[in-house]
């Protein structure tokens, strides 16, 4: 079960540092996050009560908006949720969140007990995630995508390499692993988001290289592949390192199809359709974390260290929002990583973290 592309030239190496995992809002998972124009980053989850004290509450989807630093946050329950500022409208399920002009934006598909991805549409969001409104357009699983991910570029959208919003889709038309799997990119102007006929879509290289786009959904190409599967996908930008980083889950483990906990990989690329390099590709025996459940992997855009090679992985760990700090190593000159990567933990060593209505404490 080899990764789909070689090594990186760049980031040799990953080092997790354990004791500073959280685990928290227990019954909620897939938690996508971006940083917003107030300082504060925004996620959503589906299947919980979010970050609230118990599991009143419960709904398909919500979002919360968190505050603090990597070391030290909070969860606030915003749209949907126990103690919620604010009744969710409708249910369903979103992998994607981007903040653009201190407005928010989320790709949303409809509840389905059989994970069939009957549409996919976009959410915006002009009040900080008080209230949503969906696109009166869509895309079907008839046109063979589902689960969108935004690429996140900085605070508010601040750092991006042009005027262009990206996004990504698995391949499909089910939220369950599809093997061998794929992933789409499309890209649409900054200030047309909500309107479907600005979409292009990646339709490969052209003699010299170079990307290129078309308008016609049939004609697009693949920009990530993986022969073992894939399931979600998301990418970040790290702004010190100038790479962007390609999270995906692959490989069925399990006799569920939709079941590929555990099994992930993470790669980098200069550009938001690659060149693809390997960093991590972490399988069953691998025993990423030492427990069961990790799906949905993103980047925290606002907790990367200046130099790019310290940051914060938010994932969904046994249907439950964690975090934990990791550290880049690379063949780059630059400041040294954070100290902790000279002793690393061997396997999670939890905060003790006591729920409370929107706060952790350890």
């Amino acid at each position: 079960m080899p990764p789909p592309y070689p090594p990186s030239q760049l980031i040799t190496g990953v080092v997790w540092d354990w004791s500073t995992y959280v685990r928290l809002a227990n019954g909620s998972d897939n938690w996508p996050i971006t940083w917003a124009d107030d300082n504060h980053q925004y996620t959503s989850w589906g299947d919980g009560s979010g970050f609230a004290s118990s599991t009143t509450g419960r709904w398909s989807l919500g979002f919360a908006r968190v505050q603090g630093d990597w070391n030290n946050y909070q969860g606030f329950n915003v749209w949907g949720g126990g103690n919620t500022e604010n009744p969710a409208q409708f249910e369903g399920k979103s992998y994607g969140i981007l903040s653009v002009n201190g407005i928010l934006y989320a790709w949303w598909g409809p509840l389905s007990d059989l994970w069939f991805a009957t549409e996919t549409r976009v959410l915006i969001s002009t009040d900080h995630s008080r209230t949503w409104t969906q696109s009166t357009w869509r895309w079907t699983d008839l046109d063979n995508l589902y689960g969108g991910s935004f690429l996140n570029f900085g605070r508010d959208y601040a750092g991006a390499r042009d005027t262009y919003v990206y996004s990504y889709f698995p391949r499909g038309s089910t939220w369950a692993l599809q093997i061998p799997g794929s992933a789409d990119l499309a890209r649409v102007p900054k200030d047309r988001i909500m309107d479907q006929s600005a979409y292009e879509w990646f339709a490969g290289f052209d003699l010299n290289g170079n990307p290129t786009w078309t308008p016609t959904l049939s004609a697009r190409r693949p920009v990530f592949e993986d022969p073992n599967g894939l399931r979600t996908v998301s990418v970040g930008y790290d702004p010190g390192l100038g790479r962007y980083l390609l999270t995906s889950q692959h490989t069925k483990v399990e006799p569920r199809s939709d079941v590929d906990t555990d099994q992930w990989g993470l790669f980098e690329g200069p550009e938001p359709w690659g060149p693809w390099r390997t960093v991590a590709y972490y399988t069953a025996i691998d025993n990423w974390g030492n427990t069961k459940g990790h799906i949905s992997f993103y980047f925290a855009p606002k907790w990367f260290s200046p130099n790019g090679k310290d940051f914060t992985l938010v994932f969904t760990n046994a249907d439950s929002w964690g975090t934990v700090r990791g550290a880049f190593t690379t063949t780059s000159p630059g400041p040294p990583v954070a100290s902790f990567i000279a002793s690393p933990v061997e396997g999670p060593a939890p905060l003790a973290v006591t729920f409370t209505d929107q706060s952790i404490s350890s």
